[in-house]
């Protein structure tokens, strides 16, 4: 169980879980139930390696909940990935789902795998065999996978294939995130940063301020980070600062998003772009502008650094950027932080939208996919500020008490609380 439960992430979430258990008077009996996944997966990844080596990999798939709907969660290919990551992600994703609305279960799969150090080939077979190996515990109506780090729609087309010919006919509802060509939903690639401006303009109306008159800084630069600068340069914000893997850019006089997604296509890294002053990704979370969008990987706002941050406005792209200590020294600071559950909840809106129209056959344009998403970003945000006026709480507890709210009322009426 240690395994399980003992990772940083697991902890943080089950404890923010706890808080605004009390805080809405939770039933004890179903925070007893959400603290632990229903289904936990480790499966054995033998792959043939170019060179003729046969190397396992370590592969997992943690099914958390499912009262509301099919399981529903990324898979990411990273070599830090383990079960209690994996299972703290798998929770989140079921509390996400349930503050979105959407008639979805959480789950989260992973392999512990640097990506970059496989071919192309080596990668195929990774993917089709830990497809393979979880295939019995997935489908359209039973879990559906997505992209997550690591992991992009050719991932997805992979598995859907390795899937559809393990059943005999083609199932493309059985993941998200593919090419268009093979059942993908447009704008789906765009959705998570597309989400994040669309809570960053949530945020931003109610302190009477608008996106075209503000500064944003953004830690990562890749599906989300990248997504985000380019939404927000769009609409009119400077973007003073970005980073990834090999560091960070900034300009006090905005940088030119565009110019910088070019060069990162050819050049794959943010480095030695011209026009920019070189920081360190530490340094950009401290720096001078209104909102800050942490987009890369769990924990980089904590006690050490939180007192240094100077946004007023925290927008979480990464799923658990922040520690629960820096959160309380945000909150002490009155800075508000719009929960990773919330911010980054447009990928799997549009993964929904995808497995809608898959499984209807029926597919949206680029515009009507758009519009719908900020439907349901709105209107979550809405009511999740809408309780933290109320309850005089952080807009993390708000979300986490909405969403188990409804989770609550569906585990009752289902008999699966006592």
């Amino acid at each position: 169980m240690e395994a399980l439960t003992g990772g940083p992430l697991y902890q943080n979430t089950m404890k923010i879980v706890e808080d605004a258990g009390k805080l809405v008077n939770l039933s004890p009996n179903v925070l007893e139930r959400l603290k632990y996944p229903r289904r936990t997966l480790v499966v054995s990844v033998p792959v043939r390696m170019d060179d003729g080596r046969v190397k396992v990999f370590t592969g997992y798939r943690v099914q958390h909940n499912q009262t509301l709907g099919p399981f529903k969660g990324g898979i990411r290919y990273h070599h830090q990935v383990d079960l209690s990551e994996v299972a703290a992600l798998a929770s989140l994703m079921t509390f996400k789902n349930s503050l979105m609305n959407l008639p979805l279960g959480g789950a989260k799969g992973g392999v512990q795998v640097d990506p970059n150090k496989l071919s192309k080939a080596e990668l195929e077979n990774l993917t089709r065999r830990f497809t393979s190996e979880i295939s019995p515990f997935i489908g359209p109506d039973r879990d559906i996978p997505a992209p997550d780090v690591g992991t992009d729609s050719q991932t997805m087309a992979w598995m859907l294939d390795t899937y559809s010919l393990e059943s005999g006919y083609s199932q493309t509802g059985v993941v998200t995130g593919k090419p268009v060509e093979i059942g993908g939903s447009l704008g789906r690639e765009a959705a998570t940063g597309l989400g994040v401006i669309y809570a960053t303009e949530k945020a931003l109306e109610k302190l009477n301020k608008r996106i075209s008159e503000t500064t944003i800084a953004i830690q990562g630069f890749g599906k989300v980070g990248m997504y985000a600068a380019i939404e927000g340069y769009a609409k009119g914000a400077k973007v003073v600062a970005v980073s990834d893997v090999s560091g960070g850019l900034y300009n006090e006089r905005g940088i030119n998003i565009a110019e910088l997604a070019r060069y990162v296509k050819e050049k794959k890294v943010v480095k030695d772009f011209p026009e920019a002053t070189h920081i360190s990704n530490e340094e950009l979370i401290e720096i001078q502008a209104d909102v800050l969008a942490p987009c890369a990987l769990e924990g980089v706002i904590h006690a050490g650094n939180a007192a240094r941050v100077k946004a007023k406005i925290i927008v979480e792209g990464a799923n658990g950027p922040t520690t629960r200590e820096a959160d309380e020294i945000l909150n002490s600071k009155e800075v508000v932080v719009v929960p990773d559950i919330l911010a980054n909840g447009g990928g799997v809106v549009v993964s929904y939208f995808e497995w809608v129209q898959d499984i209807s056959w029926l597919f949206w344009t680029e515009d009507e996919v758009r519009n719908k998403l900020r439907e349901v970003i709105y209107k979550s945000f809405d009511k999740v500020w809408a309780f933290s006026e109320q309850h005089k709480v952080s807009m993390r507890t708000a979300a986490m008490g909405t969403s188990l709210l409804r989770l609550e009322r569906a585990m009752k009426l289902r008999g699966q609380a006592w």
